[in-house]
C-alpha cells in the first residue's frame, strides 16, 4: 500500500527531438567559391599535397634516426663495459682482399652465433696483453675480413703505458669509412690492456667474458666454419689445440721437444693437423710454434706444414708481429 498518490501534471504521450550534434562548425579547409569541391575532396580520401610533403620528410627524418640508432647502440657496446676509459683509437680498417683464398666446409649464420641483427653492429671485444700478443686471433681476423665486411678498430687501455707501433697497427690501416658503422656486418675491437688473460665480450648483458686464448680462437673460428660433426675429429682438433697453447707456449724445453715430434709425425700422414683439410688446429700450432721460437729447429714435416700455412697468406700478420 503506498503512502500517498500523485496525480500525473503532463500528458504521458510527448515525443522530444533530441539533438545529434552539440554545434556545427564549417569546413575551415574548404576554399572559398569552390567549398562543396574540396570538402567533398577531403572527405573522399585525398590528401593535400602539403601533408604529403611533410610525411615524406617525417620519413627521411626516422629513416635518419635510425641509422643514428643504429650507429650508437653498436658504439655501446664497447662504452658500456669496464673497459670505457680508452686513451687512444688507433686504427680502424675493413678488409675485404687477401693472398689467397681458404676453403672452409660448410656454412656459418651470424644470426645463429651472435644472436639476430637488431640494426646494431655486432662487436667482438677483446682485451689483450702487449706483453703477450695473441697471434692465433690475428690469422682469425685476417679469415674473418676475407668472410665477412669487419670494421677492426685498435685501443689503448690507460692501464698501459707504452705499446709498440706494430701491436697499434696488427689490424690493418684506417678505413674511411669506418664512420658508417651500418656498413658492416661485424666488429672487431682490440684492446691493448694490462690483464693477467686475454678475454673475450661480445654481449655483456647476456654473456660472461670469454677467456683465455684458446677459448677465444675457438669461438673466432665457429664464424667461420662449423666444427666437425665427427665427434673423434672435433676432439683431435680440441686436443691440438690445448696441445699447443698449454706445451708448446707454455711448457718446458722437454715438453715442446715432445710436441715437435708429435707434429712431425702426425704431418708425415696427412698433410694437415687433421687431416686433409685446414682447421683451427692448424692456426693454434703454427702460431705457437713461431712464438716459442722452435720453427728453425722443427723437423722436416713440421718444416714443411709451416711453409704450406704461410702460403695461404692468412699467417702474414703473425709472422710480422715478432719481427
Amino acid at each position: 500500500m503506498s503512502m500517498y498518490q500523485v496525480k500525473p501534471i503532463c500528458g504521458g504521450d510527448i515525443k522530444i527531438d533530441l539533438p545529434t550534434c552539440m554545434y556545427k562548425l564549417p569546413n575551415i579547409h574548404a576554399q572559398q567559391g569552390n567549398s562543396c569541391t574540396s570538402e567533398h575532396a577531403l572527405q573522399n580520401g585525398e590528401v593535400d599535397p602539403a601533408v604529403k610533403a611533410l610525411e615524406a620528410r617525417q620519413d627521411e627524418i626516422m629513416r635518419k634516426l635510425y641509422e643514428l640508432k643504429a650507429a650508437v647502440e653498436g658504439l655501446a657496446k664497447t662504452v658500456t663495459t669496464p673497459d670505457a676509459d680508452l686513451d687512444l683509437t688507433v686504427s680502424s680498417s675493413l678488409s675485404s682482399q687477401s693472398v689467397s683464398s681458404t676453403t672452409f666446409k660448410g656454412t656459418t649464420d651470424l644470426d645463429t652465433l651472435l644472436g639476430k641483427d637488431l640494426g646494431a653492429l655486432r662487436d667482438i671485444v677483446i682485451n689483450a696483453n702487449p706483453a703477450q700478443p695473441p697471434l692465433t686471433l690475428l690469422v682469425l681476423h685476417s679469415l674473418l675480413c676475407q668472410r665477412y665486411q669487419v670494421l677492426s678498430t685498435v685501443h689503448v687501455h690507460s692501464s698501459v703505458a707504452n705499446v709498440p707501433p706494430q701491436l697499434l697497427s696488427c689490424l690493418g690501416p684506417r678505413h674511411a669509412n669506418s664512420y658508417a658503422r651500418h656498413m658492416f656486418q661485424l666488429g672487431f675491437t682490440l684492446i691493448w690492456k694490462d690483464v693477467p688473460k686475454l678475454e673475450m665480450k661480445f654481449s655483456v648483458q647476456n654473456m660472461c667474458p670469454i677467456q683465455g686464448e684458446a677459448n677465444v680462437a675457438r669461438f673466432l673460428f665457429k664464424l667461420l666454419a662449423p666444427y666437425p660433426s665427427d665427434p673423434a675429429l672435433a676432439t683431435l682438433v680440441d686436443s691440438w689445440v690445448d696441445t699447443a697453447f698449454f706445451q708448446l707456449a707454455e711448457g718446458s724445453t722437454k715438453e715442446r721437444a715432445a710436441v715437435l715430434r708429435a707434429l712431425n709425425s702426425a704431418l708425415g700422414r696427412n698433410p694437415w693437423l687433421a687431416g686433409p683439410e685446414f682447421s683451427l688446429a692448424d692456426v693454434a700450432c703454427y702460431c705457437c710454434v713461431l712464438q716459442s721460437g722452435s720453427a728453425s729447429s722443427a723437423p722436416a714435416n713440421v718444416q714443411r706444414w709451416l711453409k704450406s700455412c704461410e702460403n695461404l697468406g692468412h699467417f702474414g700478420p703473425a709472422k710480422l708481429l715478432l719481427q
